[in-house]
């Protein structure tokens, strides 16, 4: 899922694409000696809908991204990065 915001110029609009990317996270759980993502549903407590929605680069919830952080002992932004695409429309 993307989501787009807008900001308006005298000549035009420009059109921000915002994607997630979670490679931060699978990095710190392969560090964390996890082999398996399916383990993380236990772990975190997510259901198998979150974990395709990471997989697949999706937006999740903050109640989830809250249990993922508890979960694997860090913040927000050591598991995932808001990057922001401009492009004029």
């Amino acid at each position: 899922m993307i989501f787009f915001t807008f900001k308006t110029q005298r000549r035009g609009i420009i059109l921000y694409i915002m994607q997630v990317d979670y490679t931060k996270l699978w990095v710190r759980y392969k560090e964390m000696g996890h082999k398996n993502k399916t383990d993380l549903i236990e772990m975190a407590g997510i259901s198998t809908n979150i974990l395709a929605k990471l997989t697949k680069g999706e937006f999740i919830s903050m109640d989830s991204i809250q249990r993922i952080c508890k979960a694997l002992n860090c913040d927000v932004g050591d598991i995932c990065v808001i990057n922001k695409v401009e492009g004029n429309s």
